[in-house]
């Protein structure tokens, strides 16, 4: 059994901002399972359209809206934008920060490369005072295995009673 298409509408506009109701109230409301709801956001968001997941507000967008927003609003000016920010219940700094993380997200691949180098650079740092501290190590072992050495030939040699 479909659904009409008019009602389909009509129940995502209510998923949308200014009213985002819980899908879960959308269900009572309509009396329209759950699951089904679920299927249309999903196909909804499938052909491009903006679908909040958050119940109240938009801090609880997944990241594909939050981006789709952006996307959206990127060539609007600015009354525009206005519009576009109190139909879908946004700020225009919302949009400013989503943004701004958008184009950090595409910098991630130099910051963590920035980041690797400076670890790297701090291990090899390590490791070479390691490696210094191991040869000073290994040197004094050896001193010392040599005075053993030519201790207890020293013994052998002059027959000196052995310290204990």
């Amino acid at each position: 059994m479909g659904y009409p298409t008019e009602r389909r509408e009509a129940v995502l506009k209510k998923m949308l901002p200014p009213s985002n109701k819980p899908l879960v109230e959308i269900a009572q409301e309509e009396g329209i399972s759950e699951a089904t709801l679920y299927n249309w956001r999903k196909q909804a968001r499938a052909e491009g359209r903006l679908m909040p997941d958050a119940d109240t507000t938009p801090a609880g967008w997944c990241a594909a809206d939050k981006f789709s927003a952006v996307l959206e609003s990127a060539a609007m000016n600015e009354a525009e934008l206005s519009r576009f920010c109190r139909e879908k219940g946004l700020y225009p700094e919302q949009l400013q920060q989503w943004r701004q993380a958008c184009e950090q997200a595409n910098d991630w691949d130099r910051a963590q490369a920035q980041q690797l180098k400076a670890q790297r650079r701090g291990d090899e740092q390590r490791i070479k005072a390691l490696e210094s501290e191991l040869r000073r190590k290994e040197k004094a072992l050896a001193e010392t295995a040599a005075l053993l050495v030519l201790r207890k030939k020293a013994q052998a040699i002059w027959g000196e009673p052995e310290d204990e």
